[in-house]
């Protein structure tokens, strides 16, 4: 490979945006990492600026426009971080516009090197990175970019670039990947390698290895669901909750299995694996209740209402929960008369399997639920096939942009549960003891790896110092170490990549001054470690509202504190973040618990509970960031997975048809 490296606009004016995604810190480390190894392995290395003159204007027009200057030659605005500055002999090259290319010059020293293949980072990810992919695949060359070390502030248009970009062979790829090949001697523009899966319990085992699923694999899992769905939406109701029922029946005869699989292959705690087999049989048998439901309804004569299957539903399930999560979106979706291609995350793999063969066991008709393999580049493929006619996904807000912006884009129904910023106000009237243990559970339970953790905690300034000293207590009384020991609360994280980032954020947050406590002591914290993927549950105590460590979803065991000086100040904190999913108070006050039901932006609330936790016939849905669409479980599955259809019929007196007349 003759290769070269393309650092865009990493100048501070550009890296100071709050809204910038991945948040500063990570995207200067990143690149630094980046930088480092192509300097190691002798890859050129160009840095491309935005450059600014006073004297000659050559804003582009919408700064213009705007009156904004930015980016000027000889201003800290225009400089980059110290970690990415240039050394002696690489080259800089100005610009004033999105693309380095205009004036020829990039051109020049790409040919100047014998370049083949261009890696970039930098930021935007959607205009300036984006400008440099098109100009470089036009004039024939690879294009690597490094999907962790490029920065943006509008998601859905860098989840639009990326598709854009990934369907013309620009390959996306991390830090790590491109500097493992470097140091290979590899093009980091090879073939995409299987996903590895390795055992959180000691990082040194490969479990598994996930290759994503090509066109040809797709088209072959979904055209099945298309035949078995035909036969499928013509089976009676009450056959389809019949089934459901039996299901239920043998995932709960299978829980050990099933435990034993949680725990080995995503090191759930054995406690929260066997509590999540018990919800997701529980899911199955709320979905079968709603077999007796009515189907299609009279309006009045010669007018009615039904409720027709959609047809193929994409479901797209994590790591984290995969058995209680598939199964509430399997098993409703099937009740309704649809047929499913479920592509679980690539960790979740042997689970998946287990739950596939499960089915099997039960009679669920061949083909009916298709399985799919593989991380996003599968779930691109599926949701965008022709054949699809509705995606729903549980996962992250950038997996939610991907796949929402594909779903819209075919103008199929869209469902999206996408995580949570979850906070907890406790006010000085309640039990602040029992409040602490609950939330402690609630925050570091399976290493807080739940979309619906206690990620904070908001109290009353008053008894702050109380509440954190009962906090610190009910964190040390947690059990932290082997998930496969029955008294474990907190085991070890999924990966080591989220170990590593979750440890650099209790990193940041200690160096911008705040305290931050790890409540185990060392002896303790030694003792499970070894090669396992361990983080120690950690309280981070920060009153600023738009710190990053209390803006961002850490999905790991970190809870932050925050002090309030009063309920409203409690109530602008607990909804000043972007997620939206779950909440709850602790408080004996009927005031306070009106102005929290009234006021809290979630789709969660619980009130002298912990965050987590569902009930299988109550709504599960975030608002604003947290969900896209209808909520999920009970009653509420038909509003995703039928559509209303009115049927006007010239036999004024044909009567709407109930389940027991198909």
């Amino acid at each position: 490979m003759a290769g070269a490296l393309l650092l865009i606009d990493m100048q501070r004016d550009f890296l100071q945006r709050p809204d910038l995604r991945p948040r500063v810190d990570r995207l200067v480390r990143r690149a630094g990492q980046l930088l480092d190894a192509c300097r190691a392995a002798g890859v050129p290395v160009i840095h491309v600026r935005t450059t600014i003159h006073r004297d000659d204007d050559q804003r582009m027009t919408h700064w213009r426009l705007a009156g904004r200057w930015m980016c000027v030659a000889g201003t800290p605005g225009h400089e980059p971080p110290d970690a990415l500055r240039e050394r002696e002999g690489e080259r800089v090259i100005h610009k004033h516009g999105y693309s380095a290319a205009v004036d020829g010059e990039l051109g020049r020293v790409l040919r100047d090197v014998e370049c083949d293949t261009l890696i970039i980072a930098g930021v935007h990810a959607h205009a300036c990175v984006r400008a440099a992919a098109m100009d470089a695949l036009g004039a024939g060359l690879r294009v690597v970019i490094a999907d962790d070390a490029v920065g943006g502030y509008d998601a859905p248009h860098a989840a639009i670039t990326r598709r854009f970009l990934a369907e013309r062979s620009v390959a996306y790829r991390s830090t790590d990947a491109i500097a493992a090949r470097l140091t290979a001697g590899e093009s980091p523009a090879g073939g995409d390698g299987p996903y590895v899966h390795r055992d959180p319990r000691d990082a040194r085992r490969v479990l598994f290895e996930v290759a994503d699923a090509d066109g040809a694999a797709v088209d072959a899992v979904v055209g099945g669901c298309v035949e078995a769905a035909a036969t499928w939406r013509q089976t009676p109701m009450s056959t389809r909750g019949d089934l459901l029922l039996a299901l239920a029946d043998r995932i709960e005869r299978d829980g050990t299995t099933l435990t034993r699989l949680m725990v080995e292959q995503i090191a759930k705690p054995a406690k929260h694996a066997s509590a999540e087999v018990a919800l997701g049989a529980a899911f199955l048998r709320e979905s079968a209740r709603h077999a007796t439901d009515v189907i299609d309804e009279s309006v009045r004569p010669g007018v009615s209402v039904r409720h027709a299957p959609l047809g193929v539903v994409a479901a797209i399930t994590p790591w984290n929960n995969p058995v209680a999560v598939p199964l509430g979106k399997i098993g409703p979706a099937l009740l309704w008369g649809n047929a499913v291609v479920w592509k679980p995350a690539p960790a979740a793999r042997l689970i998946a399997e287990r739950i596939g063969s499960l089915m099997a066991d039960c009679g669920v008709p061949a083909r009916l639920v298709g399985v799919l393999h593989g991380g996003a580049a599968t779930a691109q493929r599926l949701a965008a096939h022709v054949n699809v006619d509705a995606v729903t996904l549980t996962g992250s807000i950038e997996a939610g942009h991907a796949l929402g912006q594909v779903a819209a884009g075919r103008h199929v129904p869209y469902q999206g549960e996408l995580g949570g910023n979850n906070a907890a106000i406790v006010w000085s009237d309640a039990d602040l003891a029992a409040a602490a243990r609950s939330i402690a559970s609630a925050a570091f339970g399976f290493a807080g790896q739940r979309c619906t953790a206690n990620r904070r905690v908001i109290v009353d300034e008053a008894v702050a110092d109380i509440v954190l000293d009962h906090l610190v207590d009910a964190t040390r009384e947690l059990t932290w170490g082997d998930p496969a020991d029955a008294a474990t609360d907190v085991g070890p994280v999924i990966s080591t990549r989220k170990r590593d980032a979750l440890l650099e954020d209790i990193a940041d947050a200690r160096a911008r001054g705040n305290r931050v406590i790890t409540p185990h002591t060392d002896t303790v914290i030694a003792a499970p470690c070894g090669h396992g993927l361990y983080v120690p549950p950690t309280i981070v105590c920060c009153d600023a509202a738009d710190d990053r460590i209390v803006c961002d979803e850490s999905f790991g065991p970190i809870l932050v504190v925050q002090r309030a000086r009063d309920f409203d100040h409690a109530m602008t904190l607990l909804n000043g973040v972007e997620h939206g999913l779950a909440a709850s108070l602790y408080s004996v006050s009927a005031q306070r618990r009106d102005l929290f039901r009234n006021g809290a932006r979630v789709g969660i609330l619980r009130i002298g509970q912990p965050t987590t936790g569902a009930d299988p016939s109550a709504p599960f849905g975030g608002w604003k960031a947290s969900g896209v669409g209808p909520p999920e479980h009970g009653a509420f599955d038909r509003l995703f997975f039928t559509r209303p259809q009115a049927v006007y019929d010239d036999r004024n007196d044909s009567p709407g048809e109930s389940p027991q007349s198909r």
